[in-house]
């Protein structure tokens, strides 16, 4: 007991961290080693920062180009290795359960943010940072035709798999505008795109998520006002540092607006254009599937009782 309460009361490395840092590690490069856990780079180089201060070590040296292990690092890599080993193990033989759930969630929405969403994964006693948290809508449905994954949480129904997954509609994520506050607009309780049509709009491409992209777009060909659209940067901090800049505006989840910065603010749409822009969120699992396990899951995340 003694030893269990010494490791609940140290501030040891989390998972996330040595994944991270073993994908650097492996890679000797914080770019490719964020593609790898398609992540973007800079959370990776907070997880390896905290990851550092944690241990008082630094654990890479890094130049304008060229990024090598210290002796700590090294070192490092063998116990990171054998503690994820083990967990892996150890996932392996709960996973072999009938009751366990493999469930993922679209990176681009924050569900601890979205109320319905949230009170149902407490109900469940699941989190948000299990199994696959950071992916597109597209790679969490491949992931299901895959058999990796049970049930995924998706922004919009997928195209092209009616005859292979099952979709329940799970509630309705309404989406904000993000734009500068030098804009005259942005004294408005509720703007309009009209209001902002002097900007560029920033927007993903179609791949990350045909169904809500096409969505979008069928309501900007009938606006009766250009709309000029930029491509968005892979990293949304980016992304909206320029618009604090006056570069632009975009279009965000409302749970995904957290991000404060000044020149930066965030304003809901007028009330014929939120009706039309917003992401409806679906619970998805394969069609042929009989577990009751997961069918109950699923049944609670579209429960709206």
């Amino acid at each position: 007991m003694a030893i269990a309460e010494y490791l609940i009361s140290n501030n040891l490395p989390s998972v996330k961290q040595l994944q991270c840092f073993l994908a650097v590690a492996h890679e000797l490069s914080f770019r490719r080693a964020a593609e790898r856990l398609s992540m973007t780079q800079p959370p990776l180089t907070r997880q390896i920062k905290c990851l550092e201060n944690i241990l008082k070590q630094q654990l890479f040296s890094r130049t304008t180009h060229n990024v090598s292990l210290t002796d700590t690092g090294r070192a490092l890599i063998i116990k990171a290795e054998k503690i994820l080993q083990e967990l892996n193990e150890f996932k392996k033989d709960s996973l072999s359960s009938e009751k366990s759930i493999r469930i993922g969630f679209t990176r681009a929405l924050n569900f601890e943010l979205i109320e319905p969403v949230n009170k149902r994964l407490n109900k469940l006693n699941i989190s948000t940072d299990a199994e696959t948290p950071n992916q597109t809508s597209v790679q969490l449905l491949q992931c299901i035709l895959k058999n990796t994954l049970d049930l995924a949480l998706t922004g919009e129904k997928g195209d092209g798999h009616e005859d292979i997954i099952q979709y329940r509609w799970v509630c309705r994520e309404q989406l904000l505008m993000a734009m500068p506050t030098m804009h005259p607009a942005s004294i408005k309780e509720k703007v309009s795109l009209e209001d902002v049509c002097d900007l560029p709009l920033f927007w993903f491409a179609r791949s990350a998520n045909p169904s809500f992209y096409d969505k979008c777009e069928v309501f900007f060909c009938k606006l009766k006002f250009p709309l000029k659209r930029v491509k968005e940067p892979d990293d949304s901090l980016v992304m909206l540092t320029h618009i604090a800049k006056g570069k632009g505006f975009a279009l965000m989840p409302q749970s995904k607006c957290t991000f404060n910065q000044k020149g930066l603010c965030y304003r809901a749409l007028i009330e014929p254009e939120s009706q039309k822009l917003n992401v409806d969120i679906y619970a998805a699992i394969r069609l042929n599937e009989k577990r009751e396990a997961v069918l109950n899951v699923q049944d609670v995340l579209c429960n709206s009782g």
